[in-house]
């Protein structure tokens, strides 16, 4: 009689140290995330963090209308992000291979900067030839605003110290403004 009661109080022990461990995740994941933009805008966006199936988790709702979303696993350095409701909508269209909404600029801060990327391959996940990788420090970006982005630089091997449109000539085109 008595194993079964030792089994469940187990499992029940095994449970809870789950969830604190998963909560303690879940507070790293914000922590990061909030450090993509200025702590008055991030501490009252919602979080979101995506799995390796592109599939997003809510770890927090936000009361101000902007999100934010922590560093990624899956590339090499900080690259947490915020942004605002637009932008949510350009990167879910460039996440999922889809056209960007039309007409909808959205504004972005990745004040971590965003460590390794293809300039001119949007979905790249590693160096390799012809796909220009580069580093940006913190930056802010204009997303889905062709007209913003007129008269910047475009080129493959932009200067990243200075405003240029990473991923030229594809629809997720955007303006990166560094800011330090």
């Amino acid at each position: 009689m008595r194993t079964p009661l030792i089994l469940s109080v187990s499992l029940l022990l095994l449970a809870g140290a789950g969830a604190a461990a998963a909560q303690e995740d879940d507070a790293k994941l914000i922590k990061s995330a909030e450090s993509a933009a200025p702590q008055a805008l991030s501490s009252q966006a919602a979080i979101y963090a995506m799995n390796d199936k592109g599939e997003m988790r809510t770890l927090r709702e936000g009361t101000n209308g902007w999100w934010c979303m922590p560093d990624s696993p899956a590339t090499p350095g900080p690259d947490p992000m915020c942004g605002d409701a637009n932008s949510m909508e350009w990167a879910m269209a460039w996440i999922s291979k889809k056209e960007p909404p039309k007409g909808k600029v959205g504004f972005m801060y990745m004040l971590e900067g965003g460590t390794d990327a293809s300039n001119t391959d949007p979905y790249a996940t590693a160096p390799a030839e012809g796909n220009n990788w580069i580093k940006t420090g913190p930056h802010v970006m204009v997303v889905n605003g062709m007209d913003v982005m007129a008269g910047y630089p475009d080129k493959a091997d932009p200067d990243t110290s200075q405003p240029y449109v990473m991923w030229p000539g594809t629809p997720y085109a955007h303006l990166m403004i560094p800011v330090k």
